[in-house]
């Protein structure tokens, strides 16, 4: 029972991130329940992930189920990670106030937002796995969907992250630019990053392996995936 209520308690977190935006990070502007709340959406963040990845791996095979299952977890937590420091370091340097583990959940949240749209597009993406063969297509739309959901979750750190700085007003211009800056970069980060662990799909062509040899790009590769499906290759 206790396990069950933990589970349902992580659950609430995140739904009253989803509800009511506002009052949770005001919290997070007073540093009420940082842990718990970190702890929360860290779970419900990886789960949601995992099972997206674990339906878009299907494509190819169980084992590339299983291992994109893991590796869009560790895509969405390591970008923030290795990004988080420019973020805290710049900000601190230009008048915030907010402490390192402010900065990690307001970051977090914006993930957490990511997996929980990406959880409302499954079965979206599980009918085209299903009634689909054309891999390019399937990777497309992932693609499409990927950068819909981005756009949406960086939105949220960024209106998130002028909330709780809102008080800090020394260099609050320049911390604007700096966030600007910074979601930028973190979209760079995460698409090397997503590029550097693929196969996360899986061409059904090819047969499966847990890494692909460092060659070409992403866009070179979205760009003749694009190509292909317009019938000009």
């Amino acid at each position: 029972m206790e396990k069950k209520s933990q589970g349902t308690n992580h659950f609430t977190v995140l739904i009253s991130l989803l509800r009511d935006r506002q009052t949770f990070l005001d919290e997070i502007r007073q540093g009420v329940r940082l842990q718990s709340k970190i702890i929360a959406l860290l779970v419900c963040s990886s789960l949601f992930f995992a099972i997206y990845g674990a339906i878009i791996g299907l494509y190819h095979s169980i084992p590339q189920s299983l291992s994109a299952a893991i590796k869009l977890p560790c895509l969405y937590l390591l970008t923030l990670l290795i990004c988080l420091p420019t973020l805290y370091i710049f900000n601190i340097f230009f008048g915030s106030s907010r402490s390192l583990t402010q900065h990690f959940i307001i970051v977090l949240t914006a993930a957490s937002v990511i997996s929980a749209l990406l959880l409302g597009f499954a079965p979206v993406t599980l009918f085209f796995l299903i009634t689909t063969d054309n891999y390019q297509f399937f990777k497309l739309l992932n693609v499409a969907i990927f950068i819909l959901t981005g756009v949406i979750g960086v939105n949220f750190l960024y209106q998130g992250m002028r909330l709780i700085s809102e008080a800090d007003t020394e260099g609050q211009g320049t911390r604007t630019k700096i966030l600007q800056f910074w979601l930028v970069l973190y979209g760079f980060v995460g698409s090397q990053l997503g590029w550097v662990i693929r196969p996360i799909f899986g061409n059904t062509q090819q047969p499966f392996v847990l890494f692909r040899e460092m060659q070409g790009n992403i866009y070179l590769d979205i760009a003749n995936a694009i190509s292909e499906v317009l019938g000009f290759r």
